[in-house]
C-alpha cells in the first residue's frame, strides 16, 4: 500500500515533530478522524534522572508508589515557579495546604497549576525547573 491509500499526513507527521522539538516532549500523540498518530524522539528519558532534591522521607528506589507522592497529570515541561527569576512555589521543607499549587506543568503552550491533594509538608522534590515530565511521573512528596 502507498502512503496515500493509508492516508499519511506526512506534513502533520512534520508539525508534530517540530513540536516535539520546539516544546522539549518526548512523544506525542492525536487522534483525528479515526486515525491515530504517535510521534516519539529517542534519546534518554527524562525520568532515568537522579532525583535532585530527594530526602530520606521518600523512597528513592520507586518514588512515584509512595503514598505521599504527587504526580504529574500529564506529558509537559514541568516549572517550579510561576515565571523566571521568581522563587520557587515549594521548596523541600515547605508546608503545603490542599489545594495549592506547587508547579506548572506547560502542555502544548497552555500553562496548568499543579495542586497539592492533601496538606502536609514537601519532604522531596523530584524534577528541576524546565525539566521535561511524563505522564504519571512523581513530581514531589507531601507527607
Amino acid at each position: 500500500m502507498t502512503d496515500e491509500k493509508l492516508g499519511v499526513d506526512h506534513e502533520l507527521i512534520r508539525e508534530l515533530a517540530d513540536l516535539l522539538t520546539e516544546t522539549g516532549l518526548s512523544e506525542i500523540e492525536i487522534e483525528r478522524d479515526g486515525y491515530k498518530v504517535r510521534v516519539v524522539r529517542g534519546g534518554i528519558s527524562a525520568t532515568t534522572a537522579p532525583a535532585p532534591e530527594a530526602s530520606a522521607g521518600a523512597s528513592e528506589a520507586e518514588p512515584a508508589k509512595h503514598p505521599g507522592a504527587v504526580t504529574s497529570p500529564m506529558v509537559g515541561t514541568a516549572f517550579r515557579a510561576p515565571e523566571p527569576g521568581a522563587a520557587p512555589f515549594v521548596e523541600v521543607g515547605s508546608t503545603v495546604s490542599e489545594g495549592e499549587t506547587i508547579m506548572i506543568v506547560e502542555a502544548m503552550k497552555t500553562m496548568n497549576q499543579i495542586p497539592t491533594p492533601r496538606a502536609g509538608r514537601v519532604t522531596a522534590i523530584f524534577v528541576e525547573d524546565g525539566q521535561p515530565v511524563e505522564y504519571g511521573e512523581p513530581l514531589i512528596v507531601v507527607e
